[in-house]
């Protein structure tokens, strides 16, 4: 069972986990953390930002979960881009030791193992950070991803591009493909933490944790890993059937036990 934390907000949440990798990372110093884009892991960054002060992050290496193909890594809203403004520079990181998937179309058939390669050769992720959709999905793997999945193209749905051209001029601009870590890919790494906020968000986080496990809700592959901390809000833990053992357990809760 997944360890679950309901917390008044998102600030909460974004100082509760970023608690937890400043202390991975004074553990150890070439940590690798596993990096989400979106708004929803915005508070753990900016917690970060305070509480890496201090702290040697010269070693920390970074690996984004998915970008855009064929989107200049110079577009504002290429992953690279985003993981760059939001991460690398306010955190302090170098640079070359943060990756995105390469989406540029030459290269594109063995980018993904290419990724893997890498992932490897780093050790795995350590911390894995991850946001959830409101259809289940996790990364860029829509419902139907298989969970033995690796990073690989994907064509994004209609409605995950209706939703992103919000970053974007029109739809037509939003690419029409992707590469992204796969669910097997995610489920490598020796710590998932999945966050989600608001109520829009509870039928899926109620899905993935409680639900049967299934490649219509791919969220729900987090059962079927071994250490595996969700931090939820308490609007999106509105439609948990199990929000009080877990409100009990995270109060009894050991503290040498971290999350």
């Amino acid at each position: 069972m997944a360890e679950v934390i309901i917390v008044p907000d998102s600030e909460s949440a974004g100082a509760l986990v970023a608690d937890e990798i400043v202390r991975l990372v004074r553990e150890r110093a070439d940590a690798v953390l596993g990096l989400a884009t979106g708004s929803t892991p915005l508070p753990v960054y900016r917690a970060l930002t305070t509480r890496l002060e201090g702290v040697d992050v010269s070693r920390v290496r970074g690996f984004a979960l998915d970008e855009y193909v064929g989107l200049d890594p110079a577009h504002p809203e290429s992953y690279r881009s985003v993981i760059t403004r939001e991460v690398v520079e306010p955190l302090g990181l170098d640079p070359a030791f943060v990756r995105t998937p390469d989406g540029s179309p030459e290269g594109i058939e063995h980018a993904g193992a290419d990724y893997e390669l890498a992932i490897a050769a780093a050790g795995g992720v350590d911390l894995q950070l991850l946001g959830i959709g409101t259809d289940g999905h996790i990364g860029f793997n829509e419902p139907g991803s298989s969970f033995a999945s690796r990073t690989r193209v994907k064509t994004l749905t209609r409605q995950t591009r209706a939703d992103n051209a919000r970053f974007f001029d029109t739809i037509d601009d939003v690419p029409m493909h992707c590469i992204t870590q796969g669910l097997g890919t995610i489920l490598t790494a020796r710590h998932l933490v999945l966050l989600a906020f608001g109520e829009e968000k509870a039928a899926a986080i109620a899905g993935a944790v409680e639900g049967p496990v299934t490649a219509s809700l791919p969220g729900s592959a987090i059962q079927l890993h071994e250490h595996v901390t969700v931090v939820v809000d308490e609007a999106a833990a509105s439609a948990l059937l199990d929000a009080d053992y877990y409100r009990y357990a995270y109060a009894n809760k050991p503290a040498w036990q971290g999350i």
